[in-house]
């Protein structure tokens, strides 16, 4: 049986920031949860898919970023406008969830 905690997917969108503490976090935390709790929470499996494809997509485009380097400073560009929207995402979308609402995590690719 399923369960509701709207706090919870909150929580799991906003345990992303934790990059910006530990460095790793922000991935490992909301996989956990993610993982462990699919099943158990409502739309926990859809907010959870949402974030690690947006989390694999960021990776790739931050491999993108640092060739462009070489290129007029391009990457360097890249690094502070994906810096910006890896900080305000999450937030956007923790309020989203918190709210009932589907996650939207725009230039995400579908991985998972």
């Amino acid at each position: 049986m399923q369960t509701e905690n709207r706090t919870l997917l909150a929580a799991t969108h906003l345990s992303q920031l934790l990059d910006f503490v530990t460095g790793i976090g922000g991935l490992i935390v909301p996989l956990v949860l993610w993982l462990t709790q699919r099943d158990k929470v409502v739309d926990m499996d859809e907010n959870g898919k949402a974030i690690i494809n947006f989390r694999i997509s960021m990776f790739l485009y931050v491999l993108l970023c640092v060739p462009l380097i070489l290129v007029f400073g391009l990457g360097l560009l890249g690094f502070l406008v994906l810096g910006v929207l890896y900080f305000i995402f999450p937030i956007v979308n923790a309020i989203k969830a918190s709210k009932g609402e589907a996650p939207h995590y725009p230039m995400s690719i579908k991985f998972v």
